[in-house]
């Protein structure tokens, strides 16, 4: 065990509209991430929360008449529940329009503005309301963004602007000396090539031309720029204090292990986030994921190409732990994933009802059938025996180290190897067939346990995964050592303890009667 910290965010769901599958996805990767590092020992925090402010939100509110303030309360309740729906085990949950939030980027503004990193002057451009960006003449085609395709408007007004030119040779420096600050290391180079080595110009951080955002403390004209308000919450979360003495959680946390977050949004995080942090003399953080997007089929999630999936419909029909495997095992380091209700279905019925399910439920039958239910004791080993045990005792180690790199999927094969590795073994030693001579009785429970005892493994090993598979594969073979220290030997399983045999973990899925079904529901 160690105690270390360990300091883990997604980047703050924007309070607009109901977050897609795809959306989603980032809070269960982080939640993953998060419980593995608590398993094996470390302080863990996990903030995610909600970025509440900007034109766009106060449009829609005007839209459907009423004020922005209950707009977000509705839609941060709904991402609050989807999150709690898809059992993600933050420690806390902001909110860019609490108090404290608001008067810490108050603070910070103004502290910035006081050193001379911000100043006042007018700003002439094309912006995207949807992004909250601004654009050059030089990025703009045909008028439409350059990120997202929106259309873009011209705009004119008065503003401030952050020197951030001014730290860009610290910035690529710092880059170039800590070569795992982001990852995945193509995103590093697009990030240097494409934006710090060509010039970076000073940063729009105000805005008068809409109310609903946090005041310039000292202009009251001025609204804070999404970019300030919304990037400060990894530290106002913590307690950060530009003034003065910080609290607790900063002083223990910060900085933070890894910000998780979508790759769209990495130039905010890997440019004006660590910028920012230079400009206020704090430690950067140690890492910046920018991970890939989740798209249906090969398009990516849009209501106005019909292809968006939420996550309760999908928990609906398939339950939590089964769309939270798909999530992370389908999703790659550095590539886009992709899923549709028949590659769900097909891994599914392949690696949940046919590996693991089956794995567990004939596992229990045999113990019930030849043992009563009563865990056998293990007796002499064979040679094929000490061979089973070697590999599980090796999966642990080989699943750390992918996590450690964030290699989630690779991680969670690890695991899946050796449960193909358990299931070879019942055709290897045959049971069945040691079952029906009474002098070899004492081999079968020695079988039985060997097999009882890689569940055991791979229900500690998928706890971070699926977290209310695991526990329910420990109340099923009556588990007591559940500790990652506990996988350090093979002797983990009690004998003479019940086993409890309830329904199968996961049933195999007919594709065509499930997608009527779910053609029926929509």
């Amino acid at each position: 065990m160690n105690n270390e910290k360990y300091y883990i965010t997604t980047a703050i769901a924007y309070a607009s509209r109901k977050p897609h599958i795809g959306n989603t996805y980032e809070v269960v990767l982080a939640d993953a991430i998060a419980r593995f590092n608590r398993l094996i020992g470390y302080d863990v925090f996990f903030l995610t929360g909600t970025d509440e402010h900007g034109q766009k939100i106060q449009k829609q509110a005007e839209i459907q008449g009423i004020s922005p303030q209950e707009h977000v309360d509705i839609i941060t309740d709904e991402i609050r529940r989807i999150w709690d729906l898809m059992n993600i085990s933050y420690d806390k949950f902001i909110r860019t329009t609490d108090i404290y939030h608001k008067e810490t980027v108050q603070k910070i503004f103004k502290k910035l503005y006081e050193q001379g990193d911000i100043y006042q002057s007018s700003y002439e451009g094309w912006y995207c309301i949807p992004c909250e960006s601004f654009f050059t003449d030089t990025q703009i085609t045909n008028n439409k963004c350059p990120d997202c395709g929106g259309i873009v408007e011209k705009s004119s007004e008065e503003a401030y602007f952050f020197k951030i030119g001014k730290y860009a040779n610290r910035l690529e420096k710092y880059i170039e000396r800590n070569p795992n600050f982001i990852q995945p290391e193509s995103r590093k180079n697009e990030i240097i090539r494409n934006f710090i080595q060509v010039g970076l110009q000073d940063l729009c951080v105000s805005r008068t031309s809409f109310s609903w955002g946090i005041p310039v403390s000292f202009d009251s004209k001025h609204i804070i720029y999404v970019w300030i308000d919304a990037l400060s919450n990894y530290i106002t979360a913590l307690d950060y204090n530009p003034d003065g003495e910080s609290g607790d959680l900063f002083n223990k946390y910060w900085p933070a292990n890894v910000h998780l977050i979508g790759k769209d949004i990495l130039r905010f995080h890997t440019i004006y986030w660590p910028i920012m942090l230079m400009a206020l003399n704090i430690e950067l953080p140690k890492q910046i994921f920018g991970h890939p997007w989740l798209l249906y089929g090969t398009e990516k999630m849009s209501k106005s190409k019909c292809n968006v999936i939420y996550a309760e419909d999908l928990v609906r029909h398939f339950g939590v732990d089964a769309v939270r495997y798909y999530l992370l095992h389908e999703m790659p380091f550095a590539q886009d994933g992709t899923i549709t209700y028949e590659l769900l279905i097909s891994r599914i019925n392949s690696d949940l009802a046919n590996i693991l399910g089956n794995l567990v439920n004939r596992s229990i039958a045999m113990v019930e059938k030849y043992f009563c239910g009563i865990i056998p004791f293990c007796g002499a080993l064979e040679s094929i025996d000490k061979e089973l045990i070697e590999f599980a005792l090796s999966v642990p180690s080989k699943v750390e180290k992918q996590m450690e790199h964030l290699h989630v999927s690779d991680a969670l094969d690890e695991i899946w190897s050796l449960l193909r590795r358990t299931n070879k073994y019942i055709d290897e030693t045959a049971p069945w067939l040691l079952g029906k001579e009474e002098n070899k009785k004492e081999r079968l429970g020695t079988v039985l346990y060997n097999l009882l005892e890689c569940i055991r493994f791979a229900s500690v090993l998928i706890l971070p995964f699926l977290p209310e598979t695991a526990q329910n594969i420990q109340t099923q073979i009556n588990a007591k050592n559940i500790t990652w220290e506990s996988l350090s030997n093979f002797v983990g399983t009690i004998s003479g303890k019940e086993v409890n045999r309830e329904k199968p973990l996961f049933n195999r899925i007919d594709e065509k009667e499930k997608i009527i079904e779910i053609e029926l529901n929509q």
